[in-house]
Parts: C-alpha cells; sequence; structure tokens
C-alpha cells in the first residue's frame, strides 16, 4: 500500500526536473505553496502535502514531534525514489526539515528554513490551546462560522498577531463535513502537540548539525525569530547563509513571494 496516499498532495511541474519538497508551518496546508511553486514549476518537479494531522491528510492520535513529520517524508521520498532533493520548510515545516537534514543529510542537496529558530518554550502549546478553545466548533454553517471569526473573534481573542489576519487564516482552516455542520479541517489535537513536542526541548544540537547547505530566511518583521536569534544561527554553522526579506512577517513567502523566489533561485542556482 502507497505510504504517499495518507497525504493530500500535489505535484508540479516536469517529472525529470530537479526535485523539491516544501513543507507548510503549523495549521498549514500544502497549498500554502502554491504561490511559490508557480514561480519555480517551468522547470523544477514539487511536492507539496498536507503534513499529518493537517488538511486532508490522516490524523493518527499521536505521533507529533519533528522526528515524527521528518519520519513521514523518509518514507515518502524512499517510496518515490527521490535519492537528492532540495527541502523547503516553514515555521513548523522548518523545525522539521531541520530535523530531517540532521538524520538525512545524504539526500538533500539544499536546505531551505523560513522563520523558524531552534529555541525551547515548553509553554507554547497553551496559546494555541487558549486560541482553539475561544473557536465553539462546530458550526452549524459556513455563514455562521464567517460571523463568529469576523465579529466575536476579532473583539475577544488577544493575539500576538493581527487579530483580523488570525481571524481570516482560521476562517481558511474550516470546511463542511459530511453532516453539513463546519469544523477545523486541522486535528485540533494535532496542533497542541506538535507545538507541545516540538518545543520541549531546544534544537540547537540540530542546527550546529547540519552538514547540508542551508538557508534561513527572516522577515525582517517577524515576531517568531528574532535578528537576534537568526545571527545566532548563522555564527553557530557555516553551512548556514541567511537572507532577511524587508517588509515582511512571519509568513515571508506570502508576504513577498516575488523576493521568496528570488532568494530560493540565488541560493540553489541553475535556473
Amino acid at each position: 500500500m502507497s505510504y504517499l496516499n495518507n497525504f493530500y498532495h500535489h505535484f508540479y511541474g516536469p517529472e525529470n526536473g530537479r526535485k523539491w519538497v516544501f513543507l507548510h508551518g503549523l495549521m498549514g496546508y500544502g497549498q500554502n505553496w502554491r504561490r511559490i511553486i508557480t514561480g519555480l514549476e517551468s522547470t523544477e518537479r514539487c511536492l507539496a502535502y498536507d503534513q499529518r494531522g493537517h488538511g486532508r491528510s490522516f490524523k493518527p492520535e499521536a505521533g507529533y514531534a519533528p522526528e515524527d513529520y521528518a519520519n513521514d517524508l523518509r518514507r515518502i521520498v524512499d517510496e518515490l525514489g527521490w535519492e537528492k532533493f532540495i527541502l523547503v520548510g516553514h515555521s513548523m515545516g522548518g523545525r522539521n526539515v531541520m530535523n530531517f537534514a540532521t538524520r538525512f543529510p545524504e539526500r538533500l542537496s539544499h536546505l531551505v528554513v523560513e522563520d523558524i529558530g531552534p529555541e525551547s518554550s515548553p509553554q507554547a502549546h497553551e496559546y494555541y490551546e487558549y486560541l482553539l478553545n475561544l473557536v465553539p466548533t462546530p458550526f452549524a454553517s459556513r455563514t455562521e462560522a464567517r460571523r463568529y471569526f469576523f465579529e466575536d473573534f476579532v473583539k475577544a481573542a488577544k493575539t500576538r498577531e493581527d487579530v483580523m489576519v488570525m481571524a481570516n487564516y482560521f476562517y481558511a482552516n474550516v470546511e463542511e463535513k459530511p453532516n453539513g455542520t463546519v469544523d477545523w479541517k486541522f486535528s485540533k489535537r494535532a496542533i497542541i502537540e506538535s507545538v507541545r513536542q516540538g518545543r520541549s526541548d531546544d534544537r540547537w544540537s540540530e542546527v550546529q548539525g547540519l552538514r547540508v547547505p542551508t538557508l534561513l530566511i527572516r522577515g525582517g518583521n517577524s515576531t517568531e525569530l528574532s535578528h537576534e536569534s537568526y545571527t545566532k544561527m548563522l555564527a553557530s554553522n557555516s553551512m548556514i547563509k541567511g537572507v532577511e526579506i524587508p517588509e515582511a512577517g512571519h509568513w515571508v513567502h506570502s508576504d513577498q513571494p516575488q523576493a521568496f523566489i528570488e532568494a530560493l533561485k540565488l541560493f540553489v542556482g541553475g535556473f
């Protein structure tokens, strides 16, 4: 049985193109990368998929550490016969790709980590627990969900990000279920466990252990990856090169897609 069939996925670009895999962040899904892949798919072979617990992929009860996500990727590329590829990860996906790169460096030609650091934060999951518990899912209809997010949620939620951005992001993450109700695309348990397990310990040893050419991309306005942590990561390993993209927050590839694509092209070359 195909392991890849556990994951909602899309391939783009010519089959004989250079291989890329894109991993989304927390509460994201593979289609978050569509604008970036559009800039590459004329020559490059790209795979984007919803990671476990997210989007339309399988949602096991347990297994949400970076190691689990990285093991999924290993099984997928083994099944595809992709011996060498370029790996890109945003936020939680960035933690997952760093884990993959330190354990399976021989599989990668290049690694791209977008706006995430290796620091621990044992209480980090509490913020997401708070936000998700505010939302009275399931909703009776999409209309009711829309009204909640753009009226009640924006008034009540205490968010680190712009509350309207978060309302839009949450609203994009609900879908109509077979019984007609509207509920999360992702597994709520998966989100909380991903943060709990991903942030329980610091991962500086992974950063220092990278043996693959690595590009670290930071949004100039990011509140997730501080400039201090960014510079410390660059100083900790000569394999890591960095670029800060102005007028971008944590979602660099969404805020400044063209600059993000140019950074990728400059890093990997051969276009």
